[in-house]
């Protein structure tokens, strides 16, 4: 059967028959889909000459009604900063109610008690759907580096007759239904650039040839049939076990031929909601309790203005210690941080503040409009036509290293250091396994440690230093007026009284420089009268420990669920690489 003759099907089972006029009302099919539908129904043995689905159409109408339900709820919600910081996406209240037990509800309506639900981030705080909905939890661990295609995937053992749905979708009205008849999956019928399918004349969804084309608005909501959930589990399988996949969303797992072997159920999209964005949540619902952001309020208060007088909130790119957002007030734009997962574990915020209180108006960065030492969260004025350093053009490095040099002349002073060795074993104490993924941490932890003689022993007087004078803290900001790009150096959170030369060191991992660009950026830095060979060996042994140093931090967020890839990696190799350099050099 195709589509049109399983929903006059299902009309007739449901609602009976009188005449086809009024089935076509019902269905929202033509007279003439109709009666065609009708002819081959009963010409297949599923209606009989009465009008009523025969014991064959209630057979297998009862083989494809739902069984169970798999909910997605493992994601951080990046795009919803700044309220992920203090509820998970699933958590989000309208109208009172939390969108995942909205969700449940309306799958308990139509019979679907068995419900599992994928978590991951912030998972504890959806603990007590499984008393008060008795949902199973499947927990997905490595919900920061994997995209919801894993989250499905540890799902598979319960796909069966399977109804699918993210936890951020709020459906006016129940999109589930006690007896389905085919596999499909839900888009609305507004057209968006961003989607990559569109309903055919056949129902069906295919893939848009053309990234400008628009397309249907996905939604996310799919019903599986058995024979749909077999495929799609050897597909899953195959995928997550492929890092290429890693980033995958579940539906790229359905795709076969360049379209979805399911059909496509078009509402109305007035009616379905996916709620992605402060904005999105505060266009559905003003009046909802978790429009109450802490960092929204706060921004409100120092403006001096109402929270809804702060709009178009756009997340930026995550760093790797904070989040943030910029929002339009008045007619300003500004830009506000949020600090990430452990955070305030590694970070004096009141040091922070200290510092820039030291470097406010010595022109290096931008000064910041407002900072709260307590809490982390830190208020500027948005830059307009910025870019970041390229660490690969020269031109872009002789003008950091430039900027950098004249900072560290300036022999600034802060009130605290930045101990290098000290943070190691800092950033040690905080780890929650309390030993090292590497097998060979403490042997490299030693070797990195007894380079401390040898850097005492070359190392400046100290000075304000930036620690984290990374590629991406050095911004190209380009004057509407002139065109000419001035540098701000940025993020001063980590700054603190040190060798001014372990900022080279810094910008040297972040980019992930091999030997000899480390020592090009050297000379650049020393130009024009060299590098002492002393001098670009206890560079070289700040690389070791710098990269030690980071490694440890990476291993402390990998322990809250962030995890940074090949970064972490390429610090450890640093430790250990430039440790064997240094001692090439210095012998023993």
């Amino acid at each position: 059967m195709n589509k049109q003759e399983w929903d006059i099907l299902l009309q007739i089972r449901k609602n009976g028959y009188e005449n086809q006029r009024l089935l076509a009302e019902s269905s929202g099919r033509s007279l003439g889909i109709v009666n065609r539908s009708v002819n081959a129904l009963m010409a297949q043995g599923y209606l009989n000459e009465q009008m009523e689905p025969t014991v064959a159409a209630d057979r297998m109408l009862e083989a494809r009604k739902p069984r169970n339900a798999v909910i997605l709820a493992a994601g951080y919600g990046m795009r919803m900063v700044p309220v992920n910081s203090e509820t998970p996406k699933g958590l989000l209240e309208v109208s009172g109610e939390a969108l995942v037990e909205r969700v449940i509800r309306q799958l308990q309506e139509v019979g679907i008690s068995e419900i599992y639900l994928v978590t991951g981030f912030m998972k504890e705080a959806y603990e007590y759907l499984i008393d008060k909905y008795h949902v199973k939890f499947i927990v997905n661990t490595e919900y920061s580096v994997k995209n919801n295609l894993h989250s499905l995937a540890l799902a598979a053992p319960y796909l069966s007759n399977t109804y699918v749905i993210p936890c951020d979708i709020w459906c006016k009205e129940n999109p589930f239904c006690e007896q389905e008849a085919y596999s499909w999956y839900m888009v609305t019928d507004a057209l968006k650039n961003e989607s990559s399918v569109r309903v055919n004349r056949k129902e069906e969804l295919v893939c848009l040839k053309k990234t400008s084309d628009d397309g249907n608005a996905m939604i996310g909501i799919a019903y599986l049939l058995e024979e749909q959930s077999q495929r799609l589990i050897q597909k899953l399988e195959q995928m997550d076990g492929n890092g290429r996949f890693a980033q995958a969303f579940w539906e790229d797992a359905l795709y076969e031929n360049d379209k979805m072997p399911l059909y496509a159920k078009v509402v109305p999209a007035a009616g379905v909601v996916e709620i992605n964005t402060y904005e999105e949540l505060r266009e559905l619902d003003s009046h909802s309790r978790h429009l109450e952001a802490n960092a929204v309020k706060e921004a409100a208060s120092v403006l001096r203005v109402r929270p809804e007088d702060i709009h178009s909130i756009e997340v930026l790119k995550k760093g790797m210690t904070n989040r943030s957002f910029s929002f339009v007030c008045g007619d300003k734009k500004y830009v506000m941080r949020v600090p990430g997962e452990g955070t305030g574990q590694m970070i004096d915020r009141l040091q922070e503040a200290a510092v820039y209180e030291v470097i406010r108006g010595k022109g290096l960065c931008e000064d910041p409009i407002y900072i709260n030492p307590e809490n982390g969260y830190k208020i500027a004025r948005f830059l307009e036509n910025y870019r970041a350093c390229d660490p690969l053009d020269e031109n872009d490095l002789r003008r950091c290293m430039q900027k950098l040099r004249n900072f560290h002349s300036m022999k600034l002073a802060a009130g605290h250091d930045f101990d290098l060795f000290g943070q190691i074993e800092f950033y040690e104490s905080l780890w929650k396994e309390k030993k090292s993924i590497y097998r060979d941490y403490q042997e490299t932890k030693e070797n990195v440690f007894s380079l401390k003689d040898y850097i005492q022993k070359y190392a400046g007087g100290k000075v304000l230093t930036h620690i984290d004078a990374v590629p991406d803290n050095f911004l190209f900001v380009k004057d509407a007026r002139s065109g000419e790009e001035e540098i701000q150096l940025i993020d001063w959170e980590y700054a603190g009284m040190q060798d001014p030369h372990v900022d080279i060191a810094m910008f040297c991992i972040y980019a992930m420089y091999d030997r000899c660009q480390i020592d090009r950026l050297i000379d650049i830095y020393f130009e024009p009268d060299g590098c002492a060979g002393e001098t670009r060996t206890k560079i070289y042994c700040y690389i070791a420990v710098c990269g030690l140093l980071w490694s440890n931090w990476c291993e402390y967020k990998r322990g809250l669920g962030v995890n940074f890839g090949e970064y972490s990696l390429w610090q450890y190799r640093y430790a250990k690489e430039y440790y064997r350099i240094v001692k090439g050099l210095i012998g023993d």
